[in-house]
């Protein structure tokens, strides 16, 4: 049996690996899609500029950005006692300063937590998940989204949106932008493949960026599980409480698959058992089932 700990920085380990091997990816596909359509290197790197200057803004205002698009309210002690008094807890318990917390009126049971680190956090709670949960459960849904800004995944997970970001939006512009070709060019038979090899990233990039972004998404769900049990000492609450959440089948309206990936469980509850793994390739999160497994294990 592996404890905590031992998960935690297994976890780490594989997020990490996934994190390189997407950068990896980034280079590779820049490199073969602007050598396979012949564009203009300098004008990559403006794109890529550009989109970064534009990235970073939306990256360092993430938090407001989010909370107004989904109209949440601050929290206050009198009105919302559980939900702050057990936020005050656990924060000391991790070592972390507390968090703003914010309630988003939504009968849908569900939270999450945003924030570009520690001191800029912010966690948010409807007031179906406040209203039904008892003070344990909400103790582990706490426990994890205070995980997710404690193991920096709110900024991970910004980055690597903006990676994603910048893929689509330059496999975007090699395919929409009237460029010379490469019919001056006699490159030979490795040049012909590079060709070809681009041209399908080109294509195919934004579709796979997304695929590695849900694929760290959902590894980052099972770290804070673990880590936010470790927290509680009680992997049970959080247990109990998914138990909980995957039986509430209404959707979220404030969500939107922009910002699915953020909350604790998937808040659009469009779910695909009939396609299999086909669909799973595009979970935001994993099986609840598969969670509460490896909580009660």
């Amino acid at each position: 049996m592996s404890s905590y700990y031992e998960l935690v920085d297994a976890n780490k380990a594989k997020s990490g690996m996934v994190i390189a091997l997407f950068i990896a990816f980034i280079t590779a596909a820049t490199y073969l899609i602007c050598y396979s359509l012949g564009f203009d290197f300098s004008a990559v790197g403006i794109a890529l500029i550009l989109s970064g200057v534009l990235s970073f803004i939306s990256f360092y205002y993430s938090d407001q950005i989010i909370l107004s698009i989904s109209g949440a309210v601050l929290a206050n002690k009198k009105e919302h006692f559980d939900f702050y008094t057990v936020a005050e807890n656990l924060t000391r318990s991790a070592g972390i300063p507390m968090p703003k917390l914010y309630v988003l009126n939504d009968t849908a049971m569900n939270a999450f937590a945003t924030g570009r680190d520690p001191q800029h956090a912010v966690i948010c709670a409807t007031t179906g998940i406040l209203a039904r949960l008892n003070r344990t459960e909400l103790e582990g849904v706490v426990a994890h989204e205070i995980s997710h800004i404690r193991n920096y995944d709110t900024r991970l997970m910004s980055i690597v949106t903006i990676l994603v970001g910048l893929v689509t939006l330059l496999a975007d512009i090699l395919l929409r932008t009237r460029i010379r070709g490469k019919s001056d060019r006699d490159d030979g038979n490795l040049g012909a493949i590079l060709m070809v090899a681009g041209l399908i990233l080109a294509l195919l990039s934004p579709i796979i960026a997304k695929l590695i972004q849900l694929a760290i998404s959902r590894r980052r769900e099972f770290l804070a599980d673990a880590t936010g049990a470790s927290i509680t000492k009680y992997p049970e609450g959080l247990a109990s409480a998914l138990e909980k959440l995957s039986k509430d089948k209404e959707p979220l309206e404030a969500a939107n698959k922009a910002t699915s990936h953020l909350y604790i469980v998937n808040p659009l509850k469009n779910h695909h058992d009939s396609l299999g793994w086909f669909a799973g390739l595009f979970n935001t999160h994993p099986p609840v089932a598969e969670r509460i497994k490896a909580l009660r294990s």
